[in-house]
């Protein structure tokens, strides 16, 4: 079998990956010559690579990419085609899709499995690995994934997966900038909403223009949302039927109130699968922060609060529970400005010290610059790699509490994992 794969993004490697695994022989392509291939493992010494003007073309014996240059004859010769999501609503789009051959219209075993969508702005992958635990403390057997962003390997796993090896469950994290790609490639049974924040404002618009979105994409569906989201009356005129959830009530190891929310989308929907209660309660008593998102350590006299926090509602949603003394915060990219308003947000609260890092991408001047503009007063630190950032953590851990979040998820995870060895050091 081999595949077609538009677009070399996130979400195009790791389809890529994905079917290399499973034994494909590969035609990848992208418009632009400015990708990383090295994630994809490709060994160069086996490759014959030509270069004309602007195009690269690399090929071995089963692996064919053209960058600078798609071959629409060569992609709909292939026996399955994989689009980057963020093509979806184009001209090249509605060609696949009239060939029959885009993947999930080839591989259709995951369309017979009861399918559940975890979507919103923040909280999607912890609500979908909480409800993940639930299902399999009840001896069901989940397939998960969704959003390679997420931390998934992406969407295209899903459908592989789901060919080899029978599933009582799918349970699907999906990107709000992907919900219509998801839709054509899902049988949706039911899907749940953690929240409508601001993010991705650069793909939206405006978060009427996703809330617009949404509301597609909830047409003729169960779906489950928060009892107190402002847009339930809209929601409600599309679904076939709408449940609202509440916090979660009961004891919980992880920290914030946000995760009492996504605790209680996992239980709704847990409910609705007439899961026993105990197994939900007792799960979730028991869960655990995944990797990357906000745990605390204690180090010195201080509680250090680490996590992504990668849009102004998620960072809101902490800075309003406690007060910090230092707040570091990794960087966006240039292109997302709309994520610059994180720092608007930690200014009003008026920590001593904000810790700038790079996160996503090196932008700490125009970080400095918006500080600047909202005319924040306190001491700016700059920290270049993780050794200054652990060195600063160090210096303020005298103070009662630290935070550490922004952007860039790897470098929050070694963070934590930093921190976690010095916590144990210390003890």
């Amino acid at each position: 079998m081999r595949a077609g794969i538009v677009g070399l993004g996130v979400e195009g490697k790791k389809a890529f990956k994905s079917l290399i695994e499973n034994g494909w022989d590969i035609y990848a392509s992208d418009s632009s010559t400015d990708i990383d291939l090295e994630e994809l493992e490709i060994s160069i010494a086996d490759a014959t690579i030509y270069t004309d003007q602007d195009k690269i073309s690399i090929k071995t014996d089963k692996i064919s990419i053209d960058l600078g240059y798609i071959d629409k004859d060569l992609i709909k010769s292939c026996d399955a085609i994989l689009l980057s999501p963020s093509l979806w609503n184009t001209k090249i789009a509605s060609e696949i899709q009239k060939t029959g051959k885009f993947i999930c219209d080839v591989l259709k075993k995951h369309k017979e499995i009861f399918t559940i969508g975890i979507t919103g702005t923040n909280g999607k992958t912890t609500s979908s690995i909480m409800l993940k635990e639930i299902l399999e403390n009840a001896d069901k057997k989940v397939l998960i994934g969704g959003n390679a962003g997420g931390g998934f390997q992406g969407y295209c796993e899903i459908l592989l997966k789901a060919e080899k090896e029978n599933f009582d469950f799918i349970i699907v994290e999906v990107c709000d900038m992907t919900l219509d790609f998801c839709k054509y490639c899902f049988n949706f049974d039911l899907l749940g909403l953690t929240n409508i924040g601001n993010d991705h404002i650069n793909v939206h618009g405006t978060i009427n223009n996703y809330k617009r979105s949404l509301v597609n994409f909830f047409e003729k569906k169960d779906i489950i949302i928060y009892e107190n989201e402002k847009s339930i009356e809209e929601f409600k005129k599309v679904a076939k039927q709408l449940i609202c959830f509440s916090n979660f009530k009961d004891e919980i190891s992880m920290v914030g109130e946000f995760n009492r929310l996504n605790a209680g989308l996992a239980k709704s929907i847990a409910k609705y699968l007439n899961i026993d209660e105990k197994i939900i309660n007792d799960t979730l008593k028991s869960f655990e922060a995944i990797e990357g998102r906000l745990k605390k350590f204690k180090l010195n006299n201080s509680d250090i609060y680490v996590g992504k926090t990668d849009n102004s509602d998620a960072i809101k949603s902490i800075i309003n529970e406690k007060r910090f003394y230092a707040v570091f915060t990794g960087t966006p990219q240039a292109s997302q400005k709309h994520r610059f308003d994180i720092l608007n947000e930690i200014s009003k609260t008026k920590p001593e010290v904000i810790v700038l890092f790079p996160g996503l991408e090196d932008t700490i001047d125009l970080a400095i610059e918006r500080l600047e503009e909202i005319n924040y007063t306190g001491k700016i630190e700059i920290a270049n790699d993780i050794d200054e950032i652990i060195g600063f953590i160090a210096e303020y851990s005298h103070e009662e509490a630290i935070l550490i979040g922004g952007n860039g998820q790897d470098i929050i995870i070694d963070i934590q994992n930093r921190l976690e060895l010095l916590a144990k050091s210390c003890c």
